[in-house]
């Protein structure tokens, strides 16, 4: 940071961010129509993160965690699902309603959304508010899913949100045509464990959608929108407009709304929906955006644009364009959360905005877990995903050789994946991890011959054979030869790679 050039030797900021502003005003002159009847947020003039938790070394909290996930993995998985929100309802109103006691940022889109909570997380902590985070899917522990102040809940408190939860569990699985789902029970327990905490504010990720998600029984003062992209065609949508009508369901009256940049279909609908409710409006590229970045070790430096104002020299600890863009995103939000740009024109305290994000992680996000040769575990898994991530690896890493390991599952568009990490592997290594989900290892080895050619594909049905093989193939560069190592296609394949590399 203290090398950067002198500002006079710079072009001005600002300049950057009008260049973003032109190129978003040239979109479709259709939006002028909806955006002209949005209000829009225009300014007048935390604690570091938790890695992901190891199994509880007690073994009786250890065994009585494991009867829980056993219990949960008896009701329908997360990619089931029946469109309604009247079966958490029911639970929420047993409870008590606990998602009311407390103010929510509920966060939708296809791809960032658990790297922006963490983000939002660590901001509000950073300005001494107790917050809750809700986020999925789980890289290794099921208890990553429900946060307590930057840091997964314990196992003993997990199985006691569990306990104290599942009498009314059980009388809603009795009157409702259909048991609670797996993520159901869970959003009962986040909810439950954060008023019982209680915090100032829950950072609440959706599962899938918008509309009929489990979590949409809180009304988020702040609803954030990451970029939408195709993902769960079968279920949201087979355009990205189709898929935004879902998501749009996280906008509530009179809420603040946060968009990241958005295909122009999605931008009109979600607008549309912000009309409707009389919800106010912050977009990326208009009032708040990336003005500046630059890579730095271990990471890079940015300059953001905020509802009010400027905060230069933000060292973000991600690597990535898109993390940069989750960055702004997030900052916005947590000032729209402060009132800033509505109720007050001054931008947030600009060191403790620092302090935030230089704390921040997100694990299996371009995690570097072994060096010599390096490995790094991404998450990417639809063909969005994949392209922010090869892009930031080309410019985050040197690498002179790369190599990819591969698991994904069966129901993603799985050559669109593998296409956009062709130009930067050398060679692929297709496996599958344990879910019932993950697409056969011959069936993968079949779409990848296709994109590679046979030659630069191999075949490893076990993961811990895929890593083994990845890792020789890196190290024939030699020890101070620029080989690496990929994972990526699935959550599930990058926290088994974890373990398997000897994190938590």
């Amino acid at each position: 940071m203290s090398d950067l050039p002198h500002e006079n030797d710079q072009p001005d900021p600002l300049d950057g961010f009008d260049e973003i502003i032109e190129a978003e005003t040239t979109r479709d002159p259709d939006l002028a129509v909806i955006e002209a009847g949005s209000r829009t947020l225009r300014t007048q003039g935390g604690p570091a993160q938790a890695d992901v938790p190891a199994r509880p070394e007690d073994p009786e909290v250890d065994k009585a965690l494991r009867e829980v996930e056993a219990e949960l993995a008896t009701r329908w998985g997360e990619t089931k699902l029946e469109p309604s929100v009247s079966r958490i309802s029911a639970l929420m109103d047993l409870l008590g309603d606990p998602q009311r006691s407390y103010p929510s940022i509920h966060i939708t889109g296809t791809n960032g959304k658990t790297s922006t909570a963490r983000m939002i997380e660590s901001l509000l902590g950073a300005f001494e508010l107790r917050t809750g985070r809700y986020t999925s899917p789980h890289v290794q522990s099921i208890t990553e899913r429900i946060s307590l102040d930057g840091a997964p809940v314990s196992a003993e408190r997990f199985i006691e949100t569990y306990q104290d939860i599942k009498p009314y569990v059980e009388m809603v699985d009795a009157a409702q045509e259909y048991r609670l789902s797996f993520f159901e029970v869970l959003t009962g327990m986040a909810y439950a464990a954060f008023a019982d905490a209680p915090v100032d504010v829950a950072v609440v990720e959706v599962g899938m959608g918008g509309s009929w998600d489990a979590t949409n029984v809180i009304d988020g003062d702040v609803a954030v929108v990451t970029p939408i992209g195709l993902d769960h065609t079968d279920r949201l949508g087979e355009t990205t407009g189709e898929i935004a009508g879902e998501k749009a369901g996280v906008i509530k009256q009179g809420a603040t709304v946060i968009l990241a940049q958005q295909p122009v279909d999605a931008a009109q609908v979600l607008l549309k929906k912000a009309v409707e409710v009389d919800a106010t409006v912050a977009r990326e590229g208009l009032e708040f955006g990336v003005v500046a970045r630059q890579v730095a070790v271990g990471g890079q430096l940015v300059t953001l644009r905020g509802l009010g104002g400027e905060y230069p020299e933000v060292y973000l600890p991600l690597h990535g364009a898109h993390q940069a863009h989750n960055a702004a995103v997030a900052l916005a939000a947590v000032e729209a959360f402060f009132g800033v740009g509505a109720q007050r024109a001054e931008p947030l305290d600009a060191d403790t905005v620092r302090k935030a994000f230089a704390a921040v992680s997100s694990p299996g996000r371009l995690e570097v877990v072994r060096r010599s040769p390096t490995v790094v575990l991404d998450a990417a898994h639809n063909p969005a995903g994949a392209e922010v991530t090869a892009e930031a690896v080309r410019e985050a890493f040197d690498f002179t050789r790369l190599i990819g390991v591969v698991g994904a599952s069966a129901d993603k568009n799985v050559r669109g994946l593998l296409e956009a990490f062709e130009p930067i592997f050398a060679e692929i290594v297709v496996t599958r991890n344990s879910s019932h989900r993950a697409m056969d290892a011959d069936e993968l080895a079949a779409i990848a011959v296709e994109v590679f050619g046979d030659e630069r594909v191999q075949v490893e049905p076990r993961l811990p054979d895929a890593l083994e093989a990845a890792i020789t193939l890196a190290e024939e560069e030699g020890e101070f030869a620029g080989g690496g190592v990929l994972v990526t296609g699935s959550v599930i394949t990058v926290g088994e790679a974890r373990l398997l590399l000897g994190k938590g």
